[in-house]
């Protein structure tokens, strides 16, 4: 491509992307700040700035180490049963293990109908049918990992070396060996990467649906929000960032070991 062309889509692109943004600034419609704006404001950096360390430990009660224990609880099972059950799937959707191109389509196009449901959506869909609990977040998580985790399982199969596979084949093996003894052991390792990285997503993702009552640490987030308990607001906020932070420092020291 001639230098003055590529220089011209340069500046096309950006004066695009600058309209994008000053189309997006215009479009908003500020109404203004209320009276007691900055009154709440200095209140609300007040109390996160001063937590509640109380809130961490109490015996009798709800506390801040039980609802992170509920949310690792929850995103820990509701990945444990889409690395499972998305298994099928993933080779379903692989397009080296079938010949027929309509056959790996149909399963891509399950997992991505599965996955572009949002965990909230599949979260408010199973609390009216458990109710607002645990549960229902382990179920939201663990069907929606399924899509994801499938998409990625299905990636890792394709690209594995089909040669152990073909020379099995030769020799007579039957499908169950051939999956036993030339499949499994080449895609385990990535599916125990991907696996672990689901699980950093999946305690972000539980900690959100807390808040709409699918257990967790979001319920008494929200609770805290609304009663404008600001204090508490931040122990809690304290406790999520260093839970995540120590559940992705050890879950990419694990992936960097295994890959």
């Amino acid at each position: 491509m001639p230098e003055g062309r590529a220089r011209a889509y340069k500046y096309i692109g950006w004066a695009v992307v600058v309209g994008l943004i000053i189309w997006s600034i215009t479009g908003l419609e500020l109404t203004g700040f209320q009276p007691t704006t900055w009154i709440l404001t200095k209140a609300m950096f007040k109390g996160l700035f001063h937590p509640d360390w109380a809130y961490v430990y109490i015996p009798e009660g709800e506390d801040l180490l039980r609802g992170l224990l509920e949310t690792l609880s929850i995103s820990y099972l509701g990945n444990f049963v889409s690395a499972v059950v998305c298994i099928p799937f993933a080779f379903w959707a692989a397009a080296n293990m079938s010949r027929f191109r309509a056959v790996s389509g149909t399963g891509k196009l399950f997992l991505s109908i599965v996955r572009t449901i949002p965990e909230i959506i599949m979260a408010l869909i199973f609390i009216k049918a458990v109710g607002p609990n645990a549960y229902a977040g382990v179920m939201a998580l663990g069907l929606h990992s399924v899509g994801m985790l499938g998409k990625l399982y299905a990636e890792a199969i394709e690209n594995m070396d089909m040669g152990p596979t073909e020379a099995m084949t030769a020799v007579g093996a039957n499908f169950w060996q051939r999956m036993s003894f030339a499949v499994i052991p080449q895609v385990i390792p990535d599916f125990i990467s991907y696996t672990l990285y689901r699980f950093e997503i999946n305690v972000r993702s539980a900690t959100l649906l807390g808040v709409i009552g699918a257990g967790g640490i979001g319920t008494p987030l929200i609770f805290a929000l609304n009663a404008r308990q600001w204090p508490r607001v931040g122990i809690i906020l304290i406790g999520i960032i260093i839970t995540v932070s120590i559940i992705d420092y050890i879950s990419g020291t694990l992936r960097k070991r295994i890959v």
